[in-house]
């Protein structure tokens, strides 16, 4: 449906020109309950939505809007396994893959869980042997390191999760990730290990994507001049992918190839097959630790009321700063230096999921949509993009995200860092007025006439909105929990929307018109284009040929 021809849609715009456009420091002074009322804590996070820019008008608005476009409906459809990605026939049902009960799911009238628990199985025993060492190499040294070879949601997940996740590696593993189909991706990688102790994984679910396939033929050929034997593939690479006539051509042991399902989108796939280098990085129990946080975050996401569901709320919240208030962009701020791969992964999980302008019916969006995503952990952001934020004249929504205790307790390092943390969220939204800025430079020695003059440039104009995620400590449970609560956030705004979520049909043209590209630069074909290309492609040939 059009949201916009809901009532509660119209409510919302008429309160984003009063509501909207409150002062933060007056909300607050008027009502001294705001921050219990606007915190939610479930699954071992604790979300602070009181320094954004919402009213509890606000928000009983946001909810009467979740009611209106069917929010719960399309939840219910989700866990029910009925195909909520209309536009490629296929259910979204990521949330089985941390699950363990029978009878919960259908896919086409069949439980999927005896399929989910067989691969999972298979993955288990796999990485146990490889983690006892009962499994090696060819030449018989165990397999410490791990290279996986993917792009996109094959990367950025377990990457993501791998270095979050850096306090629970297996003694003595190496793991590395390349996605880039630029040779000096893999080339820096294949500098750095040893042939005989090294796994390859093979991410592709068609066993067919241009640059990962590039890049596993590249580490196959390399591994073959190392002294490997075609036999010995068998024994250095698996296949994460469906596609078991490539696999088996390329040289893998058909019992090292691990599937998954039409039902789980990429960006949503590190809790599938497309896990096992997470596993084979941290154990199979951290890995398990991992499902299970985000199946507890799965049960609040479909179990809690509205008014009390973390997914629902921050997805309510962001949508009413990106779609009422037009704040285009949503800064993902970790104050943890092991979540640093957590803005780029969430690049991909948003904006390939909500980038989207048309709705479900194929009409156009008349509304502001996906924000712009993008971030850096604290407090390296604060001193690059920070001062935007503070004093630009774009207003975005930030999210603040820390653990309250570190894994490395180094002197005073991480109390500086939650000072850190706990300030940002806080002068965003309090400022300094030209009247304070300048009492403050009298204070400070300055002269009338120079205090007139820096006051302006010293102010900060506040009422810049926030939201902060804390939990106890970063383990494999929470980090799980808070992925699954992006993705369920994602999933609340995409059905406000009214957008498939799911599919990503904006990525392919470019991978279509690369591929006569890719000829014309071998000169192998001549094709027709704008002139800017074919200047370009004709400049290219010169350069190389110069060389």
């Amino acid at each position: 449906m059009d949201p916009t021809k809901t009532k509660a849609w119209e409510d919302l715009s008429a309160l984003s020109s009063t509501d909207g456009q409150a002062r933060l420091r007056d909300l607050f002074a008027e009502d001294e309950d705001r921050f219990e009322q606007l915190s939610f804590e479930a699954a071992g996070l604790f979300l602070d939505a009181s320094k954004t820019r919402v009213t509890h008008r606000a928000m009983d608005a946001l909810f009467a809007l979740a009611g209106e476009t069917g929010v719960e409906e399309r939840r219910r459809r989700m866990f029910a396994g009925e195909a909520i990605n209309e536009t490629e026939g296929r259910a979204v049902l990521h949330v089985a893959l941390r699950d363990n009960r029978h009878g919960k799911y259908s896919v086409d009238g069949k439980d999927p869980m005896p399929e989910i628990e067989a691969v999972r199985e298979r993955m288990k025993s796999f990485t146990d042997a490889v983690t006892s060492g009962e499994r090696k190499g060819a030449t018989g040294k165990p397999l410490t390191t791990v290279v996986n070879i993917g792009i996109g949601g094959s990367d950025l997940g377990p990457v993501m999760v791998t270095e979050a996740l850096r306090p629970y590696h297996i003694d003595g593993r190496e793991v590395h990730f390349v996605s880039n189909v630029d040779g000096t991706h893999l080339s820096e990688v294949l500098r750095r290990i040893d042939p005989e102790r090294t796994l390859f994984t093979i991410a592709s679910k068609t066993f067919t994507t241009q640059e990962t396939m590039t890049n596993a033929r590249s580490a196959r050929d390399w591994f073959l001049k190392q002294g490997g034997s075609e036999a010995d593939i068998a024994k250095h690479f698996v296949a994460l992918s469906t596609n078991h006539q490539a696999t088996a051509e390329f040289g893998i042991d058909p019992e090292n190839v691990f599937g998954f399902w039409d039902w789980v989108g990429g960006r949503y796939s590190l809790w599938s097959a497309i896990g096992l280098p997470i596993a084979l990085t941290v154990g199979w129990d951290s890995f398990e630790d991992l499902l299970s946080g985000a199946h507890a975050m799965d049960r609040h996401f479909e179990e809690a009321p509205l008014r009390e569901n973390l997914p629902i709320v921050m997805g309510l919240v962001g949508l009413w700063h990106r779609t009422f208030l037009d704040m285009p962009a949503v800064a993902v701020l970790p104050y943890d230096q092991s979540l640093s791969r957590l803005p780029a992964y969430l690049q991909q999980a948003d904006m390939e999921s909500n980038g989207k302008g048309r709705r479900l019916d194929g009409s156009k969006v008349t509304y502001e949509t996906g924000p712009i995503v993008f971030g850096e952990p604290g407090t390296n952001g604060q001193h690059a993009f920070y001062q935007l934020i503070h004093q630009g004249t774009t207003e975005i929504l930030c999210e603040f995200i820390a653990p309250a205790i570190s894994h490395n307790p180094l002197g005073d390092h991480h109390e500086k860092l939650l000072a850190n943390f706990l300030a940002q969220p806080e002068a965003l939204m309090v400022g300094v007025t030209e009247d304070e800025a300048r009492a403050q430079l009298k204070e400070q020695g300055a002269s009338d006439e120079e205090a007139d003059r820096l006051a302006p440039h010293k102010a900060f104009p506040g009422n810049r909105p926030s939201v902060s995620i804390l939990m106890q400590k970063l383990t494999p449970q929470t980090l799980g929990a808070l992925i699954a609560l992006y993705e369920h956030k994602i999933f609340v705004q995409g059905a406000v929307w009214g957008v498939n979520s799911y599919d990503q049909f904006g990525v392919e043209l470019g991978k279509v018109l690369a591929k006569p590209i890719l000829a014309e630069l071998k000169g192998e074909a001549d094709a027709e284009h704008d002139r800017s290309t074919s200047g370009l492609i004709a400049r290219i040939r010169s350069l190389r040929a110069d060389v």
